[in-house]
């Protein structure tokens, strides 16, 4: 399994957001120049991580950008799921028909994998990368 760019640059963006924690804002310029991603980008996963209710923005003087609930209180799964949607490896999760789905043993047992995936990612809350950032 190999997560998409979207969805690793948005990690990188919350990492990023979460130094400015403790009610200090920032921007999405700002954020985009501390992590040397694209403005475009940036400002693309700030919409998706504010819809997701990761991030919060206020507009106006003294606004900006800054996470919606603690750092300790944002996972890795939450980042990923706001940008790649529900964690799982192989589609035939999702409903999606297989060719050989009348035939297949394993499927009754991706929903086990795919929330040890989950629980997994779950237990690595933001403030561990970035303190792991802090030690590179």
């Amino acid at each position: 399994m190999r997560l998409s760019n979207l969805a690793d640059y948005a990690v990188v963006t919350m990492c990023a957001a979460s130094r400015h924690c403790g009610g200090e804002r920032t921007s999405a310029t700002e954020l985009a120049a501390e992590t040397g991603l694209p403005l475009p980008t940036v400002q693309k996963l700030v919409s998706v991580l504010s819809r997701a209710g990761l991030l919060r923005s206020t507009r106006g003087a003294g606004g900006g950008l800054q996470l919606a609930r603690p750092a300790a209180a944002i996972s890795v799964a939450d980042i990923v799921e706001a940008v790649e949607g529900p964690i799982a490896l192989t589609a035939c999760v999702e409903g999606v028909e297989c060719s050989v789905e009348h035939e297949c043993s394993v499927k009754p047992h991706w929903p086990i994998v795919n929330d040890a995936l989950r629980g997994a990612l779950a237990a690595i809350p933001l403030t561990r990368l970035a303190r792991m950032e802090e030690m590179a």
